[in-house]
């Protein structure tokens, strides 16, 4: 019964793995700790369905499961962290390219957005998905999805344009 339902899984979550943790820290707004938490999680309720899912189409369905449980966490108001009196010793200054602080900028920007619209602008412009399996994934009608991409897309306007504005 185990290899039935190992076929195949293996391969598909070794090969979406770098992937589908990029969507989910795009979902949490840069959080890596999350967003590994979030992979895990959707690829264990990924494993129970495999043997359904297998030949049908497992990429949308873990990004659904992924996407659900990014909404659930979000409503989330702890996480599990505890304060500590003094922070670990982190590694000095590292010269950080121009990418990777592009990266880092747009992140924040998306965590400052709603949920919803967070997982339709992710869905839509950077997973390239049709308004109706963005539509699907949020459990709501097209012109909800449409509007809440079209919403995201402006805020991340005027939230990274507010950001290179220069002080006078």
């Amino acid at each position: 019964m185990e290899q039935v339902r190992a076929d195949g899984f293996d391969e598909f979550a070794a090969a979406r793995w770098s992937t589908l943790l990029h969507v989910a820290r795009l979902l949490t707004g840069g959080d890596r700790q999350r967003a590994e938490d979030l992979v895990q999680e959707a690829l264990v309720k990924l494993w129970f369905a495999w043997p359904k899912i297998a030949d049908q189409a497992p990429e949308a369905y873990v990004r659904t499961v992924l996407v659900r449980l990014a909404a659930r966490s979000a409503r989330r108001r702890w996480w599990g962290e505890r304060p500590v009196e003094q922070l670990p010793d982190r590694a000095g200054p590292v010269d950080v390219s121009s990418a990777v602080a592009e990266r880092s900028r747009l992140e924040g920007a998306l965590a400052q957005l709603s949920p919803k619209q967070r997982v339709a602008v992710v869905l839509r412009y950077y997973e390239d998905l049709p308004e109706a399996q963005v539509a699907q994934a949020l459990g709501c009608p097209v012109g909800t999805a449409r509007s809440h991409a079209s919403r995201g897309v402006a805020r991340l306007r005027q939230i990274l344009s507010d950001a290179v504005r220069p002080v006078t």
